[in-house]
C-alpha cells in the first residue's frame, strides 16, 4: 500500500523537476537568453542534452521539446556573451552537467503551470 501511494508523487515530482526547454526564433519571446562558451571555466551552467524527458531531472539535464507549449523555459541563443543572462557549456556526460556559478541558480526556477 505505501508503494502504491508513493506513485503519484513521484510522476508529480518527475514533471515538476524537468527542464525541458524550446528555442525561440527571436529575443523578446525567450524567458532566458543563452550563450555558449567555448571552456567549460567560462560557464555558469554546464548543460547535457538528455534524449528522453524522463530524464531531465536536475540543474543542466536539458531536454528539448518540439513545441513552445511543453516547455519549462524558452530560450535564445544570443551571439555575444555581454547580450546573455546565461552562459552554457555542452557537455559529453549526463554526469558533468550542473551549475558551475550557483549565483545563476535563480534564472532557472521552476515555473508552476
Amino acid at each position: 500500500m505505501k508503494n502504491f501511494l508513493l506513485i503519484p508523487f513521484l510522476l508529480i515530482s518527475a514533471e515538476l523537476f524537468s527542464q525541458k526547454v524550446y528555442k525561440v526564433d527571436y529575443q523578446s519571446q525567450a524567458d532566458i537568453k543563452v550563450y555558449i562558451v567555448d571552456y567549460e571555466s567560462q560557464s555558469d551552467l554546464k548543460v547535457y542534452m538528455v534524449k528522453y524527458e524522463s530524464q531531465a531531472t536536475e540543474d543542466g539535464l536539458w531536454f528539448s521539446v518540439p513545441y513552445e507549449s511543453q516547455a519549462d523555459f524558452k530560450i535564445y541563443f544570443v551571439d555575444y556573451e555581454s547580450q546573455a543572462d546565461l552562459k552554457i557549456y555542452f557537455v559529453d556526460y549526463q554526469s558533468q552537467a550542473g551549475w558551475v556559478n550557483k549565483q545563476k541558480q535563480h534564472l532557472l526556477k521552476f515555473k508552476k503551470r
